[in-house]
């Protein structure tokens, strides 16, 4: 039997398949009894699920992060799909194809890895160019780098995900630089290669997308200012030294990429170049972001459900066609 994806789901289907369970939680409802608050997902989205008359010895059966066939029945809650379980039964990795619940790009790896390599082929600084050849003959990290997804939920959270991403904000940047003479090209080039490059320990996705245990302690901002300070130290021991205040706008836009300390950077942007790489970053998540959202919410009529990353409904009907 085929697989009934997420995305195809309506409210009243009968469900009876095997999805990918993540974050389950055991609660209680206001009457004292139990339930199981979990996501199920596949490749092409996730929902929330709830499993009524629970037991401790039940939730403790359901892996953390793993497959699980299900049976129940998809509803509407508050203008969102949700799926009511009754049975669920734990499944080994063997028994799915993981190509149906890992999703991937749908972009040509080798093609974009080769145009990423010809922008970055542009930097002529020879300092900035030697700390980004240092990541690019490492030859083990560029292939996490082309495989690994570039977030957990929010935006490109698939396969490829963060080349994907890194390059349209290196193709954005090389779009708008004649707007904008005085930018330092190198360093925002540079950057945008390496502002998410420790994306590659922060994540796991081996069958979903999750957080390692030094991602969850770390993060990826301080993980990759580490991994680009290592390679200043290799360079300086080399004979081949990257002048301090080099290295100090470089790390200064890595740290504040995103913008603000709501959103975990530990420094703003304190100069164009990193302005520059804030917003051409948060322009081409959002663009993910919404367009992702809107091809793969199930709500029903012009309006999405309410996004909370986004404090909107997204309004979704194509008014030119």
């Amino acid at each position: 039997m085929a697989h009934l994806f997420i995305k195809d789901i309506k409210p009243g289907t009968n469900i009876n398949d095997i999805y990918l369970v993540t974050q389950p939680v055991l609660r209680p409802t206001t009457k004292g009894d139990l339930y199981i608050a979990m996501y199920l997902s596949d490749k092409s989205g996730k929902v929330n699920c709830r499993m009524w008359q629970a037991t401790e010895s039940l939730y403790q059966q359901i892996p953390s992060e793993g497959f699980v066939q299900i049976r129940g029945k998809s509803e509407l809650y508050q203008n969102a799909l949700q799926i009511v379980v009754n049975d669920i039964l734990v499944v080994g990795q063997d028994k799915v194809n993981l190509a149906d619940y890992m999703a991937r790009t749908e972009k040509d790896v080798p093609t974009m890895y080769n145009r990423l390599k010809e922008i970055l082929g542009k930097i002529t600084h020879p300092q900035i160019k030697a700390i980004v050849e240092a990541f690019l003959y490492d030859k083990d990290l560029m292939i996490l780098f082309c495989n690994a997804p570039a977030a957990m939920q929010m935006h490109h959270n698939f396969l490829g995900g963060l080349l994907e991403h890194t390059l349209n904000m290196l193709e954005v940047g090389e779009a708008i630089y004649p707007l904008y003479p005085k930018i330092q090209k190198d360093l925002v080039r540079a950057a945008i290669f390496l502002h998410d490059i420790a994306k590659t320990k922060e994540l796991s996705y081996k069958a979903a997308i999750s957080y390692t245990d030094t991602g969850q302690l770390l993060g990826h901002i301080i993980l990759g200012t580490q991994m680009v300070a290592q390679a200043a130290d290799k360079l300086a021991a080399a004979g081949k030294p990257v002048d301090g205040p080099v290295l100090d706008n470089l790390l200064h836009i890595m740290v504040s990429h995103h913008g603000s300390y709501e959103f975990g950077s530990p420094k703003l942007p304190a100069t164009p170049e990193a302005f520059m790489v804030n917003y051409i970053d948060n322009l081409d998540a959002k663009m993910n972001q919404t367009t992702s959202l809107i091809e793969n919410d199930n709500s029903e009529g012009n309006w999405t459900g309410y996004q909370k990353s986004l404090e909107t409904k997204l309004y979704r009907m194509r008014v030119l066609e």
